[in-house]
Formats: C-alpha cells, structure tokens, sequence
C-alpha cells in the first residue's frame, strides 16, 4: 500500500471537519489562518474555533488587531487558553505584518519563521491551508501517527517533517496535517487507539515505541523527584 492508498483509505473513513479545514473550505484569509493557527497552540479545536470566531467578529484584519488594546484581546481569546501571552502575541504579529508587509501575510516559509512565536508548524500551516503550498505541518497527531505506521523513527516533530519530506511524495505532503489530524481525533487516539475500525489496521504495525519511550521517561523522572 503506497502513501496516496493509505491517505485516501484514512479520508474515507473520517467524518467532521478540524478547524483549519474548516477555515480554507471557506476561503479565509491568510491573516485569520495565521492567527488562528498562533491561538491553537496547546488548546482543543473547539477553543481555536470559539476564540478565533469572537476575535474576529470585534477586529477584522491587521490594522485592527495591531491597534487593539490588549486586555480587550485578552477577554476575545480567553477560551483559547494562556491568552495573556497569546493576545500580546497576535497582537505583535499584526503589527509586523501590517508595518513591515503592508498587511499582507507572506508566503514565503523563511518570512513566516521570522515571525514572533512562528515555528515551523504554524509556518507550515499558513502555507498549506492559506495558500495551497506543499509543505508538511507536524503537531502531535503528524508525530505519533507517523511514527506508529513505521514511516518513520523520530523523537521530535522538526526531524519528523524532515523525515516525512524525504519520504513521501510532494504531491500528497498537503493532505497530511489535513488527514491525520483529524485521525488523530477520531480513530488513531493518543491513548486506546480505536484499531479495531482503523481502514489501516491491516497494514500497520502498531509501533508504540515511541509512546513506550516517553512513559518510561516520565516514569524515571517521578522516581527522581
């Protein structure tokens, strides 16, 4: 089975929509893909969605944002979680981009990186979901799915997307973040993983190592304390 047979048999399984999804479907602007992107960090898609909907119904673009005052940023992202650094993240960002790119958020991966509290995920997402850019955002479901099915043997996310670019074909790289984070939500679970209804199950080899690995971590750290 090659990589565009497991992509399509994991899409055909899955239901819902994740919010970046939801976002590009509707043709969003790069801007509020950016910032919504900046605002999931560690939080639930549901937050993202909640956060990036109040934000954007009371500031419209990055002149608003970067003009806003910060406890009012604050109370519109709350639901997104550490919004006291978040709001003063956004609202840095917006400045640059409204300053330095006349409004305009760059397509260019380097310019992206060069932004405050941009790596290369959020980099990534921005390319792949605002401008239908090949590229490979990893988040946490990339990491461990990639690494159950065996396609790669990674401890961290950057060697993850590197390995990934070395290994799957450019023309599937934009599906990836698109798919698996939606696996990751609804079959291919950090814990319990639903195997028994996985279009996969077949063909994967269950490699837990990595899970494996951690816990053992966790577990000696707790034996240190």
């Amino acid at each position: 089975m090659d990589f565009q047979e497991i992509l399509d048999n994991v899409e055909a399984k899955l239901t819902g929509e994740a919010h970046l999804d939801e976002l590009a479907r509707k043709r969003q602007d790069p801007f509020k893909i950016l910032i919504s992107t900046i605002l999931s960090a560690r939080t639930k898609d549901a937050n993202t969605r909640e956060a990036t909907k109040k934000l954007f119904s009371r500031y419209k673009d990055p002149h608003e944002i970067a003009n806003a005052p910060v406890p009012e940023l604050e109370k519109l992202i709350y639901n997104a979680g550490f919004y006291r650094v978040k709001s003063r993240r956004i609202k840095e960002v917006a400045q640059i981009i409204e300053n330095e790119y006349q409004g305009i958020v760059p397509d260019d991966k380097k310019d992206l990186l060069s932004l405050p509290g941009v790596g290369a995920k959020t980099a990534n997402c921005v390319l792949v979901y605002a401008f239908k850019k090949p590229a490979i955002p990893v988040d946490t479901h990339v990491h461990r799915i990639s690494n159950r099915l065996g396609w790669v043997q990674t401890k961290v996310p950057e060697i993850t997307e590197k390995k990934l670019m070395e290994i799957v074909p450019k023309g599937e790289w934009i599906r990836i973040n698109r798919l698996f984070v939606r696996f990751g939500q609804e079959i291919c679970l950090p814990n319990n993983p639903k195997c028994k209804i996985c279009p996969l199950n077949d063909v994967c080899p269950k490699d837990f190592s990595m899970e494996i690995a951690l816990k053992e971590k966790k577990r000696k750290k707790n034996l240190n304390q």
